[in-house]
């Protein structure tokens, strides 16, 4: 986990600017932003299908659990095609031209984000860890607020085309829920190699193993939050 200076912003010199422009965006592309919208929407539903997923494979609901990898999938695969869409256009009709590196930048970082989501999935599909009922709960816990500081970030980065004073707000919850995952994944591996009930090492490391999985998303997602509070600091000089 990295940890850096938090941006200071002078909301009183460009709140009106940035209200009254509607962020990076103006009439001209209003299109793309509503397509960028549909992007972290997508952003959204792979983190929450994540959630809704995991809980499905802790309860034993394995054939629902199964259906959510698939959706997870679909959703990650049409969002790759938007990313692109999204990409050729602010080429293409050289839209943002002054934001435009930024956008692509976020955009990409975004994207494994959501890969990683994906992956999660999948690897739970593939191996399917057997999961002792001691540390359930943990699991549970680790991916609610890995989908929280990803829900964050897409908040922080829709407030970065609409109104930038507000990124640092949602950027901080980012940091909070990062270190929560970070402290629920110790917490998880500590009771995983301190327990008795579990005879084989490479049941632990198998259980270790998906733990970081599940933090890496917040991970990611706290490294997006890092690249955006940079990008917001230029949008005020």
């Amino acid at each position: 986990m990295t940890h850096f200076r938090r941006p200071v912003f002078k909301e009183t010199a460009v709140r009106p600017r940035f209200e009254a422009l509607g962020g990076v965006f103006t009439s001209r592309t209003k299109s793309l932003q509503l397509d960028m919208d549909r992007y972290f929407s997508m952003i959204d539903e792979g983190a929450l299908m994540l959630q809704e997923g995991i809980k499905r494979y802790l309860e034993d609901r394995l054939d629902e659990f199964e259906l959510k990898s698939h959706e997870i999938n679909v959703v990650e695969h049409e969002a790759d095609k938007l990313r692109r869409q999204i990409k050729h256009r602010l080429y293409s009709e050289m839209l943002i031209p002054d934001s435009r590196g930024d956008v692509l930048g976020l955009l990409e970082t975004l994207d494994n984000v959501l890969d990683d989501t994906k992956h999660v999935m999948t690897q739970f599909s593939i191996e399917k860890p057997q999961i002792p009922q001691f540390v359930r709960e943990d699991y549970r816990e680790l991916v609610e607020v890995t989908v929280k500081a990803v829900l964050e970030l897409t908040l922080a980065v829709r407030a970065f085309f609409r109104a930038v004073y507000r990124v640092t707000e949602h950027l901080d919850k980012v940091h909070f829920w990062e270190h929560e995952a970070d402290r629920i994944e110790q917490r998880l591996k500590r009771s995983v190699f301190a327990s008795e009930e579990i005879e084989l090492l490479s049941e632990r490391v198998h259980l270790r193993y998906f733990a970081g999985r599940l933090s890496r998303v917040a991970d990611q997602a706290e490294a997006v939050a890092e690249r955006l509070a940079v990008y917001a600091i230029k949008r005020h000089m």
